[in-house]
């Protein structure tokens, strides 16, 4: 794993939990990534941030490869998530996005939102939609999932290790084994994270 400079020293520092991260819609959906995001955010090993504009193209997309899922019950997700991470949501950023650039316009609202609450990371599948020359000059970075996960496991293994129990113990329909839990988390595209995860299977 290899992290841009100015992440190799976030980890020591004394108020870790003031690291800001903005999840982009890709990472809230399908369901296993973005209940495992939210759990690590009640953690506060970082701060947790999106923006109701992302909540619609997560929920979009869930809708058109989910038809057996409402907006209703999509909804009610959107609003758990609003009411028990911290400060999650991110206002008032609409006025930053005209004088923006990025390869596809439709994500200068992420953009917006991450500069709008001073996030460091942006935690993306599609890093080629937010070039790193782009983000620099905001002091914002983005970063896969995957080895923002491994970062966090290696920061504090316990608290994410108990995020993961909490996680897999709430699966009732079905329950899954923790090898079932990392082999989904794999194909969720997370493959280092799973194998990284491995070392604490007995605490899992």
């Amino acid at each position: 794993m290899s992290w841009p400079p100015r992440l190799k020293s976030w980890a020591w520092a004394t108020e870790v939990n003031r690291f800001t991260v903005l999840y982009d819609a890709c990472v809230l959906y399908p369901a296993p990534l973005r209940d495992l995001l939210l759990r690590l955010a009640l953690t506060d090993l970082y701060r947790a941030r999106w923006s109701e504009a992302i909540h619609e193209e997560w929920i979009r997309a869930v809708l058109r490869n989910r038809p057996d899922l409402s907006r209703q019950q999509l909804e009610r997700t959107r609003a758990l998530m609003n009411a028990h991470v911290r400060d999650a949501l991110v206002d008032g950023y609409q006025a930053l996005i005209p004088a923006l650039n990025l390869p596809d316009p439709e994500d200068r609202h992420v953009l917006a939102a991450a500069i709008q609450c001073g996030a460091d990371l942006i935690v993306t599948f599609n890093l080629g939609d937010f070039p790193e020359q782009v983000l620099a000059t905001h002091g914002i970075s983005a970063c896969h999932p995957d080895p923002f996960l491994v970062d966090q496991l290696n920061l504090d293994p316990e608290r994410v290790c108990a995020a993961i129990l909490q996680h897999r113990s709430s699966l009732k329909n079905p329950p899954k084994t923790v090898d079932e839990y990392l082999k989904t988390l794999k194909l969720q595209g997370l493959p280092e994270f799973s194998q990284a995860v491995l070392d604490y299977a007995p605490e899992l």
